[in-house]
C-alpha cells in the first residue's frame, strides 16, 4: 500500500529534523503537501530554511469582544454582539461573502435572488447573506448575524429565509464553519433526477466532493434542513432534489464554494461523456482506494471509507452510454396522379397481350 504524505506529516518531519528528500518515492502527497515540498526544495537550493507553517492558526481577536469568535454566543451582552458584528475581523468575513457571491452569479449558479451563504462565528452564531438580494451585488453591509434558532440579532436587511438548513448543517455538523448554496444548471439537473453522478471518473471530483440527494421539501422549512443535515456527516455535497445545491466545509467559504464548481463541471463532463456513444474510461478500484486515502488524510467525509475494493466503483444508479441521435427522416412519397397510374396500366396491359 502507497504511503500518503500530508502537509502535516511533512511538518512533524522537519520537527524532528528529517530531511524531506529521503521519502519514498513511491509516496502519494496531498495537494498542499505538494505545494510545501515545492517552497521547501527552492529554499533548499537557495541555501536558506523553508519557514514551517502553522497547522492550527489561533482564531482571530475580535475587537469589542473578550477573546476569539469562539467565545461569542447568542447569550453574550448585546454590546458585545453588535461590536463584533461591526469588527474589522467580521467585516473580512463580510466582503468574502460579497466575493463568493458575485462569483456565483458570475458563474450563472444562481439566478434572481436565489442562493445563500453562511459562516459560523460563534458557538451557536452565523454571518448570512439577506434575502432578496441578487448574490452578484451585495454589499458587506447587507449581511446578517442570526443565532441558531434562526432569529437575527444584526444587520439591516432581513435574513435569508433558508437560513434554517445552513444552521441545521452547523448543528448537526461540528466541523462544518461555512456552506453555500446555490442552482448550477448541470449539477442541478441531477438533483432534479434524483440521481448522483456516477463515480470512478475524475480525481478531483473524487477527492474534494462527497455527493448525496437530500428528497425535496419546500424551501426555507425545518424538514428541508432536517433532511439535508441527516446527511452531512458523510457528505460534503447535497444535491437538493428538485431545488439546487448545498455544500458546507471545515476549511471556510471558498471552500464550500470549490465544492459547486467541482461538482458542476464534473456534472457537464459526465453529460459530454454519456453523449459519445462510447463506455467511459473508468479508474481501478485500487486507484480509486489511493484516492480515497487522501481524502481521509485531508479530513473529508465519505461513506466509501472501509469498503472492499468490489464495491467502490458500483454505479448501479447511473448508466452511461446515452447517445443523442436523430431517426433518419423516411424518404418522402411521390404524389399520386391518377391519370398518369391509368396511362402505366394501360402500357402494362399492352405489353402482357403481345406477351400471350
Amino acid at each position: 500500500m502507497k504511503q500518503v504524505i500530508s502537509l502535516r506529516d511533512l511538518e512533524n518531519l522537519l520537527r524532528q529534523g528529517r530531511d524531506l528528500r529521503q521519502l519514498p518515492a513511491d509516496a502519494i502527497l496531498t495537494p498542499a503537501a505538494r505545494d510545501f515540498l515545492r517552497d521547501w526544495e527552492a529554499a533548499q537550493q537557495q541555501g536558506r530554511n523553508a519557514p514551517i507553517p502553522a497547522t492550527a492558526p489561533a482564531a482571530p481577536k475580535t475587537s469589542g469582544s473578550p477573546g476569539s469568535p469562539s467565545d461569542l454566543s447568542s447569550q453574550s451582552p448585546a454590546a458585545e454582539i453588535e461590536a463584533f458584528f461591526h469588527s474589522a475581523w467580521c467585516q473580512e468575513l463580510k466582503e468574502q461573502m460579497c466575493d463568493i457571491g458575485r462569483r456565483l452569479w458570475l458563474r450563472e449558479y444562481v439566478d434572481g435572488n436565489g442562493g445563500n451563504l453562511a459562516i459560523r462565528v460563534g458557538k451557536d452564531l452565523a454571518l448570512c447573506t439577506p434575502t432578496l438580494v441578487s448574490k452578484g451585488f451585495m454589499k458587506p453591509e447587507d449581511m446578517c448575524l442570526v443565532d441558531f434558532t434562526g432569529r437575527q440579532l444584526c444587520g439591516q436587511k432581513k435574513r435569508t429565509s433558508e437560513i434554517l438548513m445552513h444552521l441545521q448543517i452547523f448543528q448537526r455538523q461540528p466541523r462544518a464553519v461555512a456552506t453555500c448554496h446555490c442552482h448550477p444548471p448541470y449539477a442541478t439537473g441531477f438533483a432534479v433526477a434524483g440521481l448522483v453522478p456516477p463515480t470512478c471518473l475524475i480525481p478531483e471530483f473524487e477527492v474534494f466532493a462527497s455527493v448525496a440527494v437530500a428528497p425535496y421539501r419546500t424551501p426555507g422549512t425545518p424538514e428541508m434542513g432536517q433532511l439535508v443535515a441527516e446527511l452531512v456527516d458523510q457528505h460534503n455535497t447535497i444535491l437538493m432534489a428538485n431545488h439546487g445545491v448545498v455544500s458546507w466545509s471545515h476549511l471556510g467559504l471558498e471552500d464550500a464554494y470549490f465544492k459547486m464548481e467541482i461538482l458542476e463541471a464534473y456534472c457537464r463532463t459526465v453529460l459530454v461523456t454519456a453523449q459519445l456513444g462510447r463506455p467511459p474510461q473508468t479508474m481501478t478500484p485500487q486507484q480509486l482506494r489511493d484516492l480515497l486515502k487522501i481524502k481521509q488524510e485531508l479530513g473529508i467525509p465519505d461513506p466509501r471509507f472501509g469498503l472492499k475494493e468490489c464495491e467502490l466503483c458500483d454505479n448501479d444508479q447511473w448508466r452511461p452510454g446515452v447517445t443523442c441521435t436523430v431517426p433518419p427522416r423516411p424518404a418522402p412519397e411521390a404524389d399520386f396522379d391518377p391519370e398518369a397510374e391509368k396511362a402505366v396500366q394501360i402500357i402494362t396491359d399492352e405489353i402482357l397481350a403481345r406477351w400471350k
